[in-house]
């Protein structure tokens, strides 16, 4: 019989691609499920960081020497009942282009894969998106042979994330940088799935227990969404953070945030927040280690992210 791995430790989950977990939270049962990882140019996607500052959190690289961003949803199951929060980036493979300074490979597609393994799993009954970047909805945009679990599913945006992307005219997406031209949402691309989209705004409760929180900055009418059970709080942060070292060091502008500033506010409101409640928290991107807490060290003040599972 072969030997069972070792466990990986914290320090190499922070470089790994995400795999399946699973924790209880009150009378809901939360899983990570994956759908792959896209390695991102440190220097490129974090515009604040300084090469000492790299040299000092080189246990976030991959051997490329990119931060690894887990690609998937959060599955949220309460008894018989579930919804999804994000849809993962679909069967997408994409190589690393040197000219990209953002983005390394993307290797993504297993999230169906990974939703057979849930047992009992017949129905999800929602989907809650963070926001309109394709690596959170590509499997709602994806045809699959067959039925999924979400194939008719409602989908839950922010009513500004909806509107703002379906504003944009060929003249508007022409201003924008060469990278991220190739992944817009077009109109045309976004009316496929209008039908089956409700807007919803902040407070809007979407299951039991779950309500959306309006978190611009990454994008303009970003949301997260917290779930509250048996007296215990959990924020679902999507893209305000893509790493867990924005945990140490929410200052750092991002080069992807549509309002760098505004973006940067949230996550500096948001570790003192969490930091201070000692509340779950999950990160969709954050490698291998996407549910944990903020810790506040009282004797320098730096704040890290520790792992709940």
């Amino acid at each position: 019989m072969p030997a069972t791995p070792a466990p990986l430790t914290v320090r190499e989950r922070l470089s790994t691609p995400p795999r399946l977990r699973t924790l209880r939270f009150g009378r809901f049962r939360l899983t990570y499920i994956p759908d792959g990882y896209v390695a991102l140019k440190p220097r490129g996607w974090i515009t604040g960081a300084t090469e000492a500052d790299w040299t000092a959190h080189a246990d976030y690289f991959n051997p490329d020497g990119h931060l690894v961003a887990g690609l998937g949803g959060l599955l949220v199951q309460r008894g018989r009942r579930a919804i999804l929060i994000d849809a993962g980036a679909g069967p997408v493979v994409l190589p690393d282009v040197h000219e990209n300074p953002m983005t390394g490979e993307m290797r993504s597609g297993a999230l169906l894969d990974s939703l057979s393994q849930i047992d009992g799993l017949d129905r999800i009954e929602g989907i809650a998106v963070t926001h309109l970047h394709f690596d959170h909805l590509g499997w709602t945009l994806t045809p699959v042979p067959g039925r999924t679990p979400f194939a008719t599913a409602p989908i839950y945006l922010g009513e500004v994330e909806w509107a703002w992307w379906r504003s944009l005219t060929p003249a508007m997406i022409d201003t924008l940088p060469a990278w991220a031209k190739p992944s817009i949402l077009t109109r045309p691309i976004l009316d496929t799935i209008a039908p089956r989209v409700k807007v919803v705004h902040h407070g809007t409760r979407i299951f039991p227990g779950v309500r959306a929180v309006t978190l611009p900055g990454h994008t303009t009418g970003h949301t997260g969404y917290e779930l509250r059970s048996c007296g215990k709080r959990m924020l679902v942060f999507g893209d305000v953070f893509h790493s867990p070292i924005q945990i140490t060091h929410p200052e750092w502008a991002v080069g992807a945030d549509y309002d760098q500033a505004e973006a940067i506010a949230h996550r500096e409101q948001l570790v003192a927040d969490l930091a201070s409640s000692g509340d779950l928290a999950f990160g969709i991107h954050f490698a291998d280690v996407p549910f944990g807490r903020v810790h506040r060290d009282l004797t320098t003040g730096r704040t890290t992210w520790v792992p709940a599972d």
